[in-house]
């Protein structure tokens, strides 16, 4: 008997050990490929509206944000020049308006993916939405209607013709949502990025991306 558990013990090293060893050598790209992570993190509670010192704590507890030494609203993440992970929790709402800021009250997060290797779909961006921010955020997310989708005819978005970006607002009963890709002539989408915002802050996003001149080349 106390041969068998020293042998199922051993055997359970081994599988830790190999399995470290394999993620040590797949690197950061990998997790990035699958969706930033392999566990799930705990419930999305820190979110727009709260304060900064929450916020900031949630991200120092997060298993998958990981911050490194000084990070605290902004995470980023560089395994190869060809892909990049971000994270950031802003005071700012999106668009262009900065009135009634509360220095002290997050307004947005934001993740965004640039990934050459395996691109970036909005299918992805969504997974990283419920890898970062749990069920119930990604629930919320998976009930919300479309408050505004582009491009269309009469706002292409982009004053770039060598790129075509594609997203979408929309409404959930909690929060709202900006999700937006990038693509280049070729049809490559290396670029992508994913938001939540209070609700209240959808007049001004809609104002900006209706103004096609708002958005970089």
């Amino acid at each position: 008997m106390l041969i068998k558990v020293r042998q199922a013990l051993a055997w359970r090293t081994l599988l830790v050990g190999s399995r470290s060893m394999m993620m040590k050598r797949l690197g950061y790209g990998f997790l990035l490929s699958l969706g930033l992570g392999l566990a799930t993190a705990s419930p999305g509670w820190s979110l727009p509206g709260q304060t900064v010192i929450e916020v900031a704590a949630w991200i120092q507890a997060n298993s998958t944000l990981r911050p490194g030494p000084g990070e605290r609203l902004l995470v980023n993440r560089i395994d190869t020049p060809a892909q990049r992970f971000t994270f950031q929790a802003s005071i700012f709402p999106p668009g262009t308006l900065r009135s009634s800021v509360q220095p002290r009250q997050i307004r947005t997060e934001r993740i965004a993916l640039f990934d050459m290797i395996n691109g970036v779909s909005f299918n992805r961006l969504e997974e990283s939405l419920r890898v970062i921010y749990g069920t119930d955020i990604f629930s919320d997310y998976q009930r919300s209607q479309p408050v505004y989708v582009y491009p269309t005819a009469d706002s292409p978005v982009s004053n770039n013709p060598n790129l075509l970006i594609q997203g979408e607002i929309r409404e959930g009963d909690r929060y709202a949502y900006w999700i937006q890709t990038t693509s280049d002539r070729s049809g490559s989408t290396d670029t992508g990025e994913i938001s939540i915002l209070l609700k209240e802050d959808i007049p001004g996003l809609l104002s900006r991306l209706q103004e096609a001149s708002a958005l970089p080349e």
